[in-house]
């Protein structure tokens, strides 16, 4: 938004946003916390309250003849409105490519139809898009813009000093998702996992960032009886990354943030087991966590589903804690860090521009 204002500074914004795009002057039809689902039988259940949501923003999109509608990431809401959009004559730009490369590429077809431009966070992304005739323009992902290429010593020692870290006390940050189904699926066997540690390394601590006020309370109710050495708080995840020795991290872009960071991490993740059982049979990728998807490699461990025991868990996460190099993984994270460091947002906006302005 901010690199499209330069220039056209006196655009408007409309649509849904969070708080970020609200203050940068985006009038949201909605709070976004209201299209927060996961899986396949969340959707479902909040049908309702999503087409209402739908319809709405497209009736308010049409009616402020907007030029054109970006869609970012949610890509059951976005690709559908974006259809929407498209037959009224409005340019479509989707934002965050949806893993047609893992799995349903049958969707590629659809997604031809409801846009004019893909904008791809990943260089292999392209291809599928390429083949398939589709404008597509990979940008970077703005998180390797926004973290510095390399470590501040500085600021490592005061976010340690900030959560009263003492000198030989290791600390494990433990991030289980930033949506309530998430945090359901993967925080006991997380916290659990947490408990093993300790018996094995008491002078650990553990720091647990929340996405959100509801995040919060969720996970203060899983510690209710517990004894954790840990500190939680709500919209502090980069530093408490940043204060880690090890990260335990549920799958998604946290584990793209973790590396860029460069901190070693173990990546779970659970979803319900009707949801999994239909996500297994239909994925087609040799990795899950992001780092080892971009380098192809088993760069960081990945405990799945049943997999994902508090045991195993723990285990993974003291083996990292225990080895003595890991320059060899830092650097492999390095490199991947400068390939998607691009000034994701102006290369956005001038690929938006450029859509726009062709279509004069």
């Amino acid at each position: 938004m901010r690199s499209l204002k330069v220039s056209y500074p006196d655009a408007s914004f409309v649509g849904v946003g969070g708080p970020q795009m609200i203050t940068e002057g985006m009038s949201s039809e909605c709070d976004i916390e209201e299209l927060s689902v996961n899986g396949f039988i969340d959707p479902l259940k909040r049908l309702p309250t999503l087409l209402r949501i739908l319809f709405k923003t497209r009736d308010k999109i049409i009616e402020s003849n907007a030029t054109c509608f970006v869609g970012i990431d949610f890509n059951f809401f976005n690709l559908l409105l974006a259809g929407m959009l498209k037959k009224r004559g409005i340019k479509t730009v989707h934002y965050v490519s949806p893993t047609v490369w893992a799995w349903r590429k049958g969707r590629i077809k659809s997604i031809a139809k409801k846009i004019d431009l893909m904008l791809t966070l990943y260089p292999f992304e392209l291809d599928i898009y390429q083949k398939n005739n589709i404008k597509a323009v990979f940008v970077g992902h703005p998180k390797a813009d926004e973290i510095s290429l390399l470590e501040d010593p500085d600021k490592l020692v005061s976010v340690r000093e900030f959560y009263n870290i003492k000198e030989n006390e290791k600390v494990v940050a433990i991030l289980p998702g930033s949506r309530g189904s998430e945090v359901a699926y993967s925080a006991p066997d997380f916290l659990n996992a947490a408990e093993m540690m300790l018996v094995k390394q008491p002078n650990l601590r553990f720091l647990i960032p929340a996405a959100n006020e509801k995040r919060k309370a969720q996970l203060n109710e899983l510690l209710q009886d517990r004894r954790l050495p840990l500190e939680l708080s709500v919209g502090d995840a980069r530093n408490m990354m940043l204060a880690a020795d090890v990260i335990l991290v549920n799958s998604g872009t946290a584990t793209l943030e973790a590396m860029l960071l460069k901190k070693p991490m173990v990546m779970s993740y659970r979803l319900g087991r009707f949801t999994y059982a239909i996500v297994s049979r239909l994925v087609d990728s040799k990795f899950f966590a992001l780092p080892n998807i971009l380098s192809q490699k088993p760069l960081v461990p990945e405990l799945i589903q049943d997999d994902a025991t508090p045991e195993a868990l723990s285990s993974a996460v003291l083996s990292l804690l225990e080895s003595v190099d890991h320059s060899g993984l830092l650097n492999e994270f390095d490199a991947i860090h400068r390939s998607l460091r691009k000034n994701a947002a102006k290369e956005a906006a001038a690929a938006i521009e450029e859509l726009i302005e062709g279509a004069q």
